[in-house]
């Protein structure tokens, strides 16, 4: 058995759902995962946010257009008048679910509430079109499996007893179909995984049930070893070990949530990456074979901002690094990367909503700077110290480009380069120049 995920492009319009489920019929007994449709959770957020502010008017109106898309697609999407309605009562359902929320005291537990149709009416309308084409499909619901512990990771007994309950009474069916990011929380409430966490959701399905494979399907074949956006002539890397595509996704590749590949990753089931749009190409494979001695590809990490602190004191004290980390901790604000020096440390951190308070309790240890608009540059690949002249190449690319910051030897896989977001562009295609030319 196979879990499949499709992203909310890939079901974005009533062809695209029409493309996944050929997609996905006649391959045998898998489990299909799907997204909101394209812009459907933004909307959602939207609905919930006028709602915080108590601007009801508003909110039904953006209620009311998200629902006339709906209507269309499900006119787009069946051909008997029988599944329209059934697919169309369904719909409108969870949209007067939704409206029963518009009224004052509205809550972030019935946001949550809120935005978990955007997946369950994904999931209900490829259901409709499934069973209109006689597939033999079971709903799973996931809110009837997938829940989360009290700290708010993945509570995977329960998960695995659940689905393999659920499955043991539908042994029959040829293709079981669940909604990705959403599920319960320890206390039984609706909750959700996070953005990207349709991708966690299949990874996650996939560890409980020991599943052969896990397919990530988006808008792309595969993980690129440069961002496209802004080089020419990228291409697919055909494989990557697990640890390489964490980073890649952590420092900026956008196809693959960093929190995917650790259930997969813990329980050996290989990723692929495949592309909807072109179902033949190869696309990325990630699994934990051992790195075979290349660089990958590169990435970008946006919005960083670097923060330096000089103490003359810093020598004679010891005990300095843990005070420093240690105000970053309550502040719970993250570090992405660390140089430190005998008289000063730098560290780089990709949220500025804490940095006043941080600044100001840093000072009573030094001198405190702050450089803003900067970017990570990250080359990954087999970076292993003992493989000469893979990190003197990296560098030689960027010859031309001042670098704020360097992190090199904390993993195996990847070397950091921080530099102002004017550069950006220049940088990565530098890179590509050299490692991939």
């Amino acid at each position: 058995m196979k879990v499949l995920k499709f992203g909310g492009t890939s079901v974005g319009s009533a062809q695209r759902i029409k493309d996944v489920a050929h997609l996905i019929s006649n391959r045998g007994k898998n489990i299909v995962v799907l997204s909101a449709m394209a812009g459907t959770t933004n909307s959602l957020l939207e609905i919930s946010d006028y709602l915080h502010k108590r601007n009801i008017p508003a909110a039904k109106e953006v209620i009311n257009n998200l629902e006339l898309k709906y209507d269309q697609v499900i006119d787009e999407l069946y051909s008997s008048d029988e599944t329209k309605l059934l697919a169309s009562n369904d719909i409108h359902e969870c949209f007067n679910y939704i409206r029963s929320f518009c009224q004052d005291n509205f809550t972030l537990f019935e946001e949550k509430e809120v935005v978990s149709r955007g997946e369950i009416m994904s999931t209900t309308l490829m259901f409709y079109y499934l069973r209109e084409h006689q597939i033999d499909v079971i709903a799973l619901p996931a809110l009837d499996f997938m829940r989360t512990d009290k700290n708010s990771e993945p509570d995977m007994p329960y998960i695995k007893q659940k689905l393999e309950d659920l499955l043991s009474r539908n042994t029959k069916a040829s293709l079981y179909l669940t909604q990705g990011y959403i599920c319960r929380n320890s206390y039984g409430e609706i909750d959700n995984l996070r953005r990207g966490g349709s991708d966690l959701t299949a990874s996650v399905i996939g560890a409980a049930l020991g599943a052969d494979e896990i397919e990530i399907w988006t808008d792309i074949d595969g993980m690129h070893n440069n961002d496209p956006r802004y080089v020419e002539g990228t291409k697919p890397v055909s494989e990557l070990h697990f640890e390489e595509a964490a980073e890649l996704a952590y420092f900026g590749a956008k196809i693959l949530h960093p929190t995917c590949v650790l259930p997969a990753k813990l329980n050996n089931i290989p990723v692929r990456l495949l592309n909807t749009m072109d179902p033949k190409a190869a696309g990325t494979v990630i699994y934990n074979t051992l790195p075979s001695h290349t660089i990958k590809a590169v990435a970008a990490k946006d919005d960083i901002t670097a923060i330096k602190i000089k103490s003359s004191r810093m020598l004679l004290a010891y005990g300095f690094l843990r005070k420093v980390f240690e105000i970053f901790e309550e502040h719970k604000t993250a570090i992405d990367m660390i140089a430190t020096s005998e008289v000063g440390v730098s560290v780089t951190v990709d949220s500025t909503k804490e940095l006043d308070h941080i600044i100001d309790d840093l000072k009573k240890f030094g001198t405190v700077s702050v450089d803003h608009d900067m970017v990570i540059i990250c080359v990954v690949g087999d970076l292993e110290w003992h493989n000469t002249g893979f990190e003197s190449r990296a560098m030689e690319a960027l010859r031309d480009i001042p670098v704020r910051m360097i992190s090199y030897g904390g993993s195996n896989y990847n070397i950091s380069f921080l530099i102002s977001k004017d550069d950006k562009i220049r940088a990565l295609n530098a890179l590509s120049d050299t490692l991939f030319k």
